[in-house]
Protein backbone atom coordinates (compact mmCIF):
# COMPACT_ATOMS: atom_id res chain seq x y z
CA UNK A 1 0.00 0.00 0.00
CA UNK A 2 2.94 2.56 0.78
CA UNK A 3 4.12 1.63 -2.39
CA UNK A 4 1.03 2.37 -4.00
CA UNK A 5 -0.04 5.74 -2.19
CA UNK A 6 3.78 6.75 -2.97
CA UNK A 7 3.02 6.82 -6.79
CA UNK A 8 -0.32 8.53 -6.60
CA UNK A 9 1.17 11.49 -4.89
CA UNK A 10 3.29 12.00 -7.72
CA UNK A 11 1.21 11.87 -10.45
CA UNK A 12 -1.39 14.70 -11.25
CA UNK A 13 -4.84 14.46 -9.69
CA UNK A 14 -6.38 15.23 -13.75
CA UNK A 15 -4.24 12.52 -14.82
CA UNK A 16 -5.91 10.00 -11.81
CA UNK A 17 -9.16 11.49 -13.03
CA UNK A 18 -8.85 10.50 -16.77
CA UNK A 19 -7.92 7.47 -15.76
CA UNK A 20 -10.65 6.59 -13.90
CA UNK A 21 -12.60 7.74 -16.57
CA UNK A 22 -10.95 5.04 -18.86
CA UNK A 23 -10.19 2.09 -16.68
CA UNK A 24 -13.50 1.99 -14.70
CA UNK A 25 -16.02 3.67 -16.93
CA UNK A 26 -17.68 6.34 -14.34
CA UNK A 27 -16.47 9.22 -12.75
CA UNK A 28 -14.17 9.30 -9.92
CA UNK A 29 -14.34 12.83 -9.29
CA UNK A 30 -16.53 14.63 -6.53
CA UNK A 31 -18.64 17.52 -6.83
CA UNK A 32 -17.07 20.85 -7.29
CA UNK A 33 -18.07 22.05 -4.05
CA UNK A 34 -15.87 19.70 -2.10
CA UNK A 35 -12.81 21.65 -1.96
CA UNK A 36 -9.39 22.42 0.03
CA UNK A 37 -10.87 24.73 3.40
CA UNK A 38 -8.10 25.03 5.25
CA UNK A 39 -4.89 24.78 3.10
CA UNK A 40 -3.59 24.03 -0.38
CA UNK A 41 -2.34 20.57 0.78
CA UNK A 42 -2.45 17.54 -1.28
CA UNK A 43 -3.92 14.85 0.05
CA UNK A 44 -3.70 10.89 -0.80
CA UNK A 45 -4.36 7.56 1.10
CA UNK A 46 -7.08 5.25 1.66
CA UNK A 47 -10.12 5.76 2.40
CA UNK A 48 -11.94 5.36 6.34
CA UNK A 49 -15.82 5.89 6.00
CA UNK A 50 -18.16 7.23 8.13
CA UNK A 51 -22.06 7.71 7.33
CA UNK A 52 -24.37 10.70 9.04
CA UNK A 53 -27.88 10.77 8.92
CA UNK A 54 -30.25 13.18 10.22
CA UNK A 55 -31.53 12.68 14.09
CA UNK A 56 -33.24 14.81 16.57
CA UNK A 57 -31.57 13.46 19.24
CA UNK A 58 -28.64 14.88 20.98
CA UNK A 59 -25.70 12.27 20.74
CA UNK A 60 -22.63 12.45 20.24
CA UNK A 61 -21.12 11.27 16.50
CA UNK A 62 -19.16 8.10 18.15
CA UNK A 63 -18.63 6.31 14.90
CA UNK A 64 -16.45 9.20 13.39
CA UNK A 65 -14.69 9.83 17.11
CA UNK A 66 -13.91 5.85 17.22
CA UNK A 67 -12.58 5.59 13.26
CA UNK A 68 -10.20 8.62 14.09
CA UNK A 69 -8.67 6.70 16.86
CA UNK A 70 -8.76 3.23 15.39
CA UNK A 71 -7.93 3.70 11.42
CA UNK A 72 -5.24 3.16 9.95
CA UNK A 73 -2.41 5.67 10.14
CA UNK A 74 -2.40 7.20 6.75
CA UNK A 75 -5.65 7.02 5.80
CA UNK A 76 -8.11 10.02 4.91
CA UNK A 77 -11.55 10.18 6.87
CA UNK A 78 -14.55 10.12 4.42
CA UNK A 79 -17.96 11.33 5.94
CA UNK A 80 -20.65 11.53 4.17
CA UNK A 81 -24.41 12.84 5.61
CA UNK A 82 -27.32 12.16 3.00
CA UNK A 83 -27.56 14.45 0.67
CA UNK A 84 -24.94 16.75 1.44
CA UNK A 85 -25.08 19.51 3.96
CA UNK A 86 -22.41 22.36 3.92
CA UNK A 87 -24.30 24.29 6.74
CA UNK A 88 -23.50 22.05 9.66
CA UNK A 89 -19.81 21.42 10.86
CA UNK A 90 -19.25 17.44 11.11
CA UNK A 91 -15.74 18.66 11.72
CA UNK A 92 -13.83 20.86 13.75
CA UNK A 93 -10.53 21.39 15.89
CA UNK A 94 -11.03 18.63 18.56
CA UNK A 95 -11.32 15.94 15.57
CA UNK A 96 -8.71 17.57 13.74
CA UNK A 97 -6.36 16.88 16.66
CA UNK A 98 -7.26 13.51 16.92
CA UNK A 99 -6.11 12.95 13.29
CA UNK A 100 -2.81 14.53 13.74
CA UNK A 101 -2.21 12.81 16.74
CA UNK A 102 -3.16 9.42 15.10
CA UNK A 103 -1.09 10.30 11.59
CA UNK A 104 -3.71 10.71 9.51
CA UNK A 105 -3.58 12.23 5.79
CA UNK A 106 -6.33 14.33 5.66
CA UNK A 107 -10.26 14.36 5.67
CA UNK A 108 -13.23 14.95 3.28
CA UNK A 109 -16.42 15.58 3.84
CA UNK A 110 -19.80 15.82 2.42
CA UNK A 111 -20.52 18.84 4.97
CA UNK A 112 -18.94 21.46 6.82
CA UNK A 113 -15.88 21.91 9.13
CA UNK A 114 -15.47 24.69 11.53
CA UNK A 115 -12.78 26.16 13.55
CA UNK A 116 -10.48 27.28 10.99
CA UNK A 117 -8.64 29.88 12.48
CA UNK A 118 -7.67 27.06 15.12
CA UNK A 119 -6.79 24.34 12.92
CA UNK A 120 -4.72 26.55 10.41
CA UNK A 121 -2.96 28.04 13.38
CA UNK A 122 -2.09 24.87 15.20
CA UNK A 123 -2.44 22.06 12.57
CA UNK A 124 -2.27 23.08 8.95
CA UNK A 125 -4.37 19.95 8.31
CA UNK A 126 -5.72 19.45 4.99
CA UNK A 127 -9.86 19.27 5.40
CA UNK A 128 -11.87 19.05 1.95
CA UNK A 129 -15.44 19.83 2.50
CA UNK A 130 -18.58 20.75 1.17
CA UNK A 131 -18.55 24.27 3.06
CA UNK A 132 -17.86 25.71 6.51
CA UNK A 133 -20.06 26.42 9.55
CA UNK A 134 -20.14 27.18 13.28
CA UNK A 135 -23.10 24.69 13.84
CA UNK A 136 -22.70 21.36 15.67
CA UNK A 137 -24.05 18.40 14.48
CA UNK A 138 -25.32 17.52 18.15
CA UNK A 139 -29.49 17.50 17.64
CA UNK A 140 -28.74 17.49 14.19
CA UNK A 141 -27.43 14.45 12.60
CA UNK A 142 -25.62 11.12 14.39
CA UNK A 143 -23.04 8.60 13.05
CA UNK A 144 -25.10 5.29 11.91
CA UNK A 145 -21.84 3.65 10.95
CA UNK A 146 -18.44 3.10 9.94
CA UNK A 147 -15.90 1.45 7.21
CA UNK A 148 -19.30 0.83 5.40
CA UNK A 149 -19.58 2.37 1.31
CA UNK A 150 -20.67 5.79 1.51
CA UNK A 151 -21.67 8.30 -1.27
CA UNK A 152 -19.82 11.92 -0.81
CA UNK A 153 -20.01 14.64 -3.30
CA UNK A 154 -21.86 12.49 -6.09
CA UNK A 155 -19.67 9.21 -5.53
CA UNK A 156 -19.24 5.96 -3.98
CA UNK A 157 -16.57 5.48 -1.45
CA UNK A 158 -15.52 2.31 -0.44
CA UNK A 159 -13.24 1.43 2.68
CA UNK A 160 -9.59 1.35 0.97
CA UNK A 161 -10.50 3.15 -2.25
CA UNK A 162 -7.50 5.69 -2.61
CA UNK A 163 -8.25 9.23 -2.19
CA UNK A 164 -6.81 11.47 -4.34
CA UNK A 165 -7.08 15.46 -3.55
CA UNK A 166 -5.19 18.73 -4.46
CA UNK A 167 -6.76 22.48 -5.51
CA UNK A 168 -8.32 20.78 -8.74
CA UNK A 169 -10.51 18.13 -6.71
CA UNK A 170 -10.84 15.34 -5.56
CA UNK A 171 -10.81 11.93 -7.24
CA UNK A 172 -12.01 8.35 -5.61
CA UNK A 173 -10.12 5.34 -7.23
CA UNK A 174 -11.84 1.87 -6.53
CA UNK A 175 -9.39 0.01 -4.65
CA UNK A 176 -9.46 -3.20 -7.38
CA UNK A 177 -8.58 -0.62 -9.86
CA UNK A 178 -6.04 1.16 -8.41
CA UNK A 179 -2.52 -0.08 -9.87
CA UNK A 180 -4.14 -0.21 -13.33
CA UNK A 181 -5.27 3.72 -12.35
CA UNK A 182 -2.14 4.15 -11.56
CA UNK A 183 0.01 3.47 -14.80
CA UNK A 184 -2.36 5.12 -17.34
CA UNK A 185 -2.54 8.41 -14.60
CA UNK A 186 1.48 8.01 -15.37
CA UNK A 187 1.60 7.46 -19.04
CA UNK A 188 -1.33 10.33 -19.25
CA UNK A 189 1.45 12.27 -17.44
CA UNK A 190 4.58 11.18 -19.53
CA UNK A 191 2.83 12.12 -22.64
CA UNK A 192 1.39 15.71 -21.49
CA UNK A 193 5.13 16.16 -20.68
CA UNK A 194 6.34 15.42 -24.02
CA UNK A 195 3.33 16.89 -25.64
CA UNK A 196 4.41 20.29 -23.79
CA UNK A 197 7.78 19.91 -24.61
CA UNK A 198 6.63 19.68 -28.90
CA UNK A 199 4.23 22.74 -28.28
CA UNK A 200 6.71 25.01 -26.68
CA UNK A 201 9.88 23.83 -29.39
CA UNK A 202 7.61 24.07 -32.53
CA UNK A 203 5.26 27.20 -31.27
CA UNK A 204 1.86 25.35 -31.75
CA UNK A 205 -0.39 24.13 -29.71
CA UNK A 206 -2.06 22.17 -32.94
CA UNK A 207 1.22 20.71 -33.69
CA UNK A 208 1.52 18.98 -29.97
CA UNK A 209 -2.19 17.80 -30.24
CA UNK A 210 -1.47 16.24 -33.83
CA UNK A 211 1.62 14.47 -32.23
CA UNK A 212 0.47 12.86 -29.25
CA UNK A 213 -3.55 12.83 -29.56
CA UNK A 214 -4.60 14.25 -25.74
CA UNK A 215 -6.23 17.69 -24.71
Amino acid sequence: MDTLIAGFNSVAVASVSDAVDTICGKRGFMDSMIKPRINDKRICGPAATVLETATDETLPPQHLLDLIDEAPAGSVIVVSIEGGEPNVAIWGGLMTAGAVANGHAGAVLDGGVRDLTEIRRDYDFPIYAHGTSPATTVGRYRTVASQVPVCVGGVMVHPGDIIVGDVDGVVVVPKDSAEAVLAMARDIDARELEQTKVILEERSLRKGLAKHGRI
